[in-house]
């Protein structure tokens, strides 16, 4: 079975991580299917919304630093994008609306492509966390940008650079998720508001997401310039030794670093 369900119906595309054994870890081959699908739904008009979603007990544990290690994202000799940056520009350019569910962990970029989002809900169980800098590495999504423009500079600092999880209500009082629902009834709202959003009309849908984001002409070159320093970042001393503490169940030393 696919780490990426892909779900096709009432004009909603719905778009599941299912890689449960490994806590939805997202591999290079699943940001590969997340980005196909979201540009082949951009230009599709029977899509009118995208829903994405996890399980009632996780939506993703980040990337799979394993994965990532062993192949770092390195732009190909034509010019053509890894996996993971053609998911971040896909997002981000989306034209249409995207409704998230998200219920336990969501770490690192599973609280990131939030922000790209356009209505979130989660669950009374979601951990959230940023944990960019504890693992050597710095923001991505342009989330360096777009957390403090929604919490302020000394609220956004505190989550990307202690990297501490915060939780539902807070992540609603934050701004950055629409309500709190038990995670059992989580994804069944996400289809229902997606459904709601399916039956208006999608022109005015994408012209009010677009003059909406209009002030964000900015962040795929924001993107880009994070995307350069995360991975620079990813095979140096650093992160090399948070994933060695990591897989050794220590805590890391960056005394050196």
């Amino acid at each position: 079975m696919s780490d990426i369900l892909v779900h096709r119906e009432n004009a909603i595309l719905t778009l599941t991580f299912n890689r449960l054994d490994k806590k939805n870890a997202i591999t290079q081959a699943m940001y590969a299917t997340l980005a196909d699908e979201l540009e082949a739904a951009a230009k599709d008009d029977a899509v009118r919304v995208v829903a994405i979603q996890g399980a009632a007990e996780i939506f993703t544990a980040g990337n799979d630093l394993m994965d990532f290690m062993m192949n770092p994202p390195k732009i190909g000799e034509g010019g053509e994008l890894p996996s993971v940056f053609r998911f971040l520009n896909a997002i981000h350019h989306f034209p249409k609306p995207i409704v998230a569910g998200v219920c336990g962990a969501a770490v690192g970029i599973g609280t990131t492509l939030l922000f790209h989002c356009d209505l979130v809900y989660v669950g009374d169980n979601a951990a959230l966390s940023l944990p960019f800098v504890n693992l050597g590495l710095c923001p991505e999504a342009g989330s360096s940008w777009l957390l403090p423009a929604l919490v302020g500079h000394h609220r956004a600092a505190e989550k990307l650079m202690l990297g501490e999880p915060f939780y539902a209500d807070e992540a609603l009082e934050m701004g950055l998720a629409n309500r709190v629902l038990p995670p059992n009834e989580v994804n069944g709202h996400v289809q229902a508001q997606a459904k709601k959003l399916a039956d208006k009309p999608s022109a005015s849908l994408v012209a009010t997401k677009a003059l909406m984001k209009k002030g964000q002409s900015h962040i795929a070159e924001l993107i880009a310039a994070e995307g350069k320093i995360f991975g620079e970042l990813l095979v140096g001393p650093a992160a090399k030794e948070a994933i060695s503490a990591f897989m050794q169940k220590r805590k890391p030393d960056f005394s050196k670093y």
